[in-house]
């Protein structure tokens, strides 16, 4: 009984805090207009996010090894790619993932 009332317990915990940091800002701000700094941020952030992860992604190729890091920048082309013609980040997400491992499991 006690081994599965504390994974309850944990997974009540996060919900409720997932709930709360979601909720927060709506509480906070309700219908008053967003602050200038928190407009900027909003438009700032997820480019400058998506580009750190990018980078910390492709940090560690090595393009003097096999296979000379096709299946990362294959994978990246393809994303981009998709994202330019399809406009649809799921599929761009997926299709790249995809890509990846068959690359990396065929090379």
């Amino acid at each position: 009984m006690n081994n599965t009332i504390y994974p309850l317990a944990v997974i009540g915990v996060i919900a409720v805090v997932t709930w709360a940091l979601r909720a927060f800002p709506f509480l906070l701000f309700g219908n008053r207009p967003l602050p200038k700094v928190i407009r900027y941020l909003g438009k700032a952030l997820p480019p400058a996010i998506m580009t750190v992860l990018v980078i910390y992604c492709l940090r560690d190729i090595s393009f003097s090894q096999s296979p000379f890091g096709i299946p990362e920048l294959a994978a990246c082309a393809l994303v981009v790619i998709l994202q330019a013609v399809r406009k649809n980040m799921y599929l761009s997400i997926i299709a790249g993932t995809v890509c990846y491992m068959a690359l990396i499991r065929v090379m």
